[in-house]
Parts: structure tokens; C-alpha cells; sequence
């Protein structure tokens, strides 16, 4: 794998997404070797918990590759999503092991829908997260509409999701939607010792816990069918087209549909 590093120490399998130069952003491959690194963890009985994290100081994932999709069409943008939440997304959130986020800076967009998808999450104190996708003419196409209501109530996430604005590691803390907050330095010994606290206890008893978690806060669910739907509808707006013209040019949209 090129754009993901995993190495498994005595039972705790570290996952790193390792583009430094792109802030670790999500592109197909990227997506697809995350993929390819949980299946491989699926039965692999060394592995008990997982921890997600990005390469470098700044960033853990600061959004999707934007370049990959600017062009794509409605019925392309649904596809998208779809395969994203199928292949990545979904199957983390259903992962039998326990996986813990550890935010070691930007978590945008992709990035913390990949956090959220975790279940659990830690952030280092210069940690920055948020979903800016309204300020590219489209939504949340990962779970940010699901996950970050489920995980800090309906009002605060439509909030972010409406501004477009980060928030600080301590406001998300505040808000739930991380379970704590370390210096950096200390990012990634807090998370093992997490993970070594799990593992005293039963992993087969975890996967259940998973499971049953998991059914009561997506039974009879179909927001996931919406999302993907309206995802892919932003595709074909003027308002897509000029926002993410305007972030590929580095200026400021100036929305046809506001």
C-alpha cells in the first residue's frame, strides 16, 4: 500500500493515512487501501483493537481529494458516496474490534467523517474539525449527516454543517464528539493505553457490543439512501460547479443559487 502504512505491535494494529504533502486527503486510492487494510485486519486474530491516525503534526485527513470529483455528475457524485459508505465508511463503523480515531490536527470533511465512523475518538489539543462541504455547493456524502447528529444532537450539527466553520479540539470535547483531548505529544500513548484497557476484556463480547450499538442507532434508518441521493443531486447545480471552481482557483465562491 502506498498511501497507508499499517503495522500490528502485540495486538493493537496502528493505521496511518500517509499523504503529509496533500494533509493526508482522501482520494480513490486512499480510500481503497483503507479498505483493503481493514478487510486484511477483518480475521487476522492478532489484531484486537485498531488505531486511525494521519502522517505528520498537522493534519489526521483535511477532506476529500476535491480535484478527483469537480467534474463529475449527479448519478458519478451518488456513486461516490455510495461505494465510500459500502467499502470504507459503513464497514469501519460495523469493524467487530474496537477503532479508535486519534485527531493529530485537521479532520475535514472526509476526515472527520472517517473520525466518526471510528468509535471512539481522541484529539490532540491542536485539533481543528469540521464539515465544509456547504461551502463547496454540496453536503456531507460520507455519514456526516447521520453520524454527526447521532453524536452531538440535530441543532449543533446543522449548525456546522450550515457555517461551513471548524471547531477546536476543546469545543468538540465540549460538544461529545470526542471522548478526550491530550497534548500531541501525547496522542498516540493515550490512545495504546486506551486500546490496552480494551483488551483486557473480551473482544468477542466488544463485537456484539458493536453490533447491538449499532442496530439501535440505525434500525429502520434510510437517512444513509437520502444523503447519497441528495450528495449526488448537489453534482449537478450551478452552486457545485462555482464552489469547487472557486477552491481549486483558491478564491471565494460566489454562489449563483445564494
Amino acid at each position: 500500500m502506498e498511501n497507508v502504512q499499517l503495522t500490528v505491535n502485540e495486538g493493537i494494529a496502528t493505521l496511518v493515512i500517509n499523504r503529509p504533502k496533500q494533509l493526508n486527503a482522501l482520494n480513490k486510492q486512499t480510500l481503497a487501501e483503507i479498505s483493503e487494510a481493514f478487510e486484511s485486519m477483518r480475521n487476522d486474530d492478532g489484531v484486537k483493537v485498531v488505531i486511525m491516525t494521519g502522517s505528520g503534526e498537522k493534519a489526521f485527513v483535511a477532506g476529500a481529494d476535491i480535484k478527483e470529483f469537480a467534474n463529475f455528475s449527479g448519478v458519478q457524485g451518488s456513486e461516490l458516496a455510495k461505494t465510500g459508505h459500502m467499502t470504507v465508511f459503513n464497514s469501519i463503523e460495523e469493524f467487530s474490534k474496537p477503532v479508535i480515531a486519534a485527531i493529530n490536527g485537521f479532520a475535514l470533511g472526509g476526515g472527520l467523517e472517517l473520525a466518526m465512523a471510528a468509535h471512539v475518538r481522541i484529539a490532540s489539543d491542536n485539533a481543528r474539525m469540521g464539515l465544509p462541504e456547504t461551502s463547496l455547493g454540496v453536503i456531507p456524502g460520507y455519514g456526516g449527516t447521520q453520524r454527526l447528529p447521532q453524536l452531538i444532537g440535530k441543532g449543533r450539527a446543522l449548525e456546522m454543517i450550515f457555517s461551513a466553520k471548524m471547531i477546536d479540539a476543546a469545543t468538540a470535547l465540549n460538544y461529545g464528539l470526542v471522548n478526550a483531548v491530550v497534548p500531541q505529544e501525547a496522542l498516540q500513548a493515550t490512545a495504546e493505553n486506551m486500546a490496552l484497557g480494551f483488551m483486557k476484556n473480551s473482544i468477542v463480547a466488544m463485537g456484539y457490543a458493536v453490533e447491538a450499538v449499532n442496530a439501535g442507532m440505525l434500525e429502520g434508518a434510510i437517512g444513509y439512501d437520502v444523503e447519497v441521493q441528495a450528495f449526488g443531486d448537489c453534482f449537478e447545480t450551478a452552486d457545485f460547479k462555482e464552489g469547487t471552481k472557486a477552491f481549486l482557483e483558491k478564491r471565494k465562491p460566489e454562489f449563483p443559487g445564494s
